[in-house]
């Protein structure tokens, strides 16, 4: 407390003047007892603060309630059971050719004066398509016509002096060897003008073919000549293709053979037409698989009536080669399997139910089971593969 002797008389409070007369007389300075009052109520109202959170009852917990978690389903991951046709199919994969192509070529050799056909062009049988000089067809027809002409007055005399022969030789009024040689003479004629009439025939069916006509309906596909060309006996000069009718030149799996015959329904997919099919039939089955490839070439024939295929189209035909009318089947995913055997998640007021189920048939290439029993027409059941979804859980349905 030395402290205090430096204060000025002014500042020191009573306690410090009763400590300083304390110090003078030889006694201790009595020590201030506010803080230790300050530090006991401290404690005391700390020791009361931990009682109170000790002994306070605990506050009543809110009341939970238990949710249920609802699956959301649409309607794409469900179906509703009916009856349908189901078809065993063999795939087969080709491109489409036309029934009918001909590759039309020049009969006559010569030099081509005008082309009326262009590739592309729709042209009817008869139809004028290319036309070849003409000049020296006609020639060689007059020259053949006359040749022929004059054979032939030698034998309207060759014959007329043979009868005269026969008469004569009839009288004895002149040796046989003369008839003989008159017959002779009249039949040499008769073969050189007959060969002679032939060359005339043949003069002036090239003197026609100079004209080039189309021998049918079609679409010309190729020309393979220009004007002012010339060309040769048997050069191609057009392809012209009929469209009207084409067929699929495909292949088929070599093991699945057995199952394919004439006639059966074929439903085709073209490239170029992703949301249509086309119905076709099967015509033919090659008897020899293809080496190496383990299939086997299948000829389908199918109607263009429309004119929207072309040859040469990439095409997928599924072969119908057996059927049941009025059968219930599921895709294979939808079908699940426990201890208990087989079963689907069959959909009734808002809950998934485990519905057990007898497998029948696989159809359309295993992508469908046939449900012998389990299900009837109007079940609505789960047909995707939501492994998360589970018998017991809620559903609701919405959409998208």
């Amino acid at each position: 407390m030395t402290a205090n002797f430096s204060k000025p008389d002014w500042a020191q409070s009573k306690h410090d003047k009763e400590n300083v007369a304390r110090i003078a007389a030889g006694e201790k300075p009595r020590r201030r007892r506010w803080p230790l009052i300050l530090l006991g109520v401290v404690v005391l109202a700390i020791v009361g603060f931990v009682a109170f959170q000790l002994l306070k009852p605990p506050a009543a917990e809110p009341d939970v309630v238990a949710t249920v978690p609802v699956m959301q389903l649409n309607p794409a991951e469900v179906a509703t059971i009916e009856p349908q046709v189901l078809a065993q199919t063999v795939r087969v994969t080709g491109s489409l050719e036309p029934q009918r192509l001909t590759q039309l070529g020049s009969q006559v050799s010569g030099r081509v004066i005008a082309v009326m056909a262009r590739a592309g062009d729709a042209v009817k049988e008869g139809d004028v398509l290319l036309q070849i000089d003409t000049e020296s067809l006609l020639i060689q027809l007059n020259q053949q016509t006359s040749t022929a002409d004059a054979t032939r007055a030698q034998l309207a005399l060759a014959e007329s002096q043979l009868l005269r022969a026969t008469d004569l030789t009839e009288r004895g009024l002149t040796a046989s060897s003369n008839l003989e040689q008159a017959q002779s003479s009249a039949n040499a004629l008769r073969a050189n003008l007959a060969a002679l009439e032939a060359q005339v025939e043949g003069a002036r069916i090239a003197l026609q073919n100079a004209t080039v006509k189309s021998p049918m309906d079609g679409i010309i596909s190729d020309r393979a000549v220009q004007p002012g060309q010339t060309v040769q006996q048997g050069a191609t000069l057009f392809t012209i293709v009929d469209l009207d009718q084409l067929y699929l030149n495909g292949s088929a799996p070599v093991g699945a053979s057995a199952q394919i015959a004439k006639g059966q329904a074929v439903s085709i997919a073209v490239e170029g037409f992703p949301n249509r099919t086309f119905e076709g039939t099967v015509d033919r089955v090659n008897p020899i698989a293809v080496a190496g490839t383990r299939t086997i070439p299948v000829y389908i024939m199918l109607s263009n009536d429309e004119g929207l295929l072309r040859g040469g189209m990439f095409a997928t035909g599924q072969i119908v080669v057996a059927e049941q009318v009025d059968g219930i089947a599921i895709p294979a995913v939808a079908i699940r399997e426990d201890a208990d055997g087989y079963f689907v998640l069959k959909l009734v007021d808002g809950t998934v139910e485990r519905q057990a189920v007898e497998q029948g048939a696989s159809w359309n290439g295993g992508r469908l089971i046939e449900i012998a029993a389990g299900l009837a027409p109007g079940d609505l059941v789960v047909t995707a593969a939501l492994t998360q979804l589970q018998p017991g859980d809620k559903y609701e349905m919405v959409e998208g």
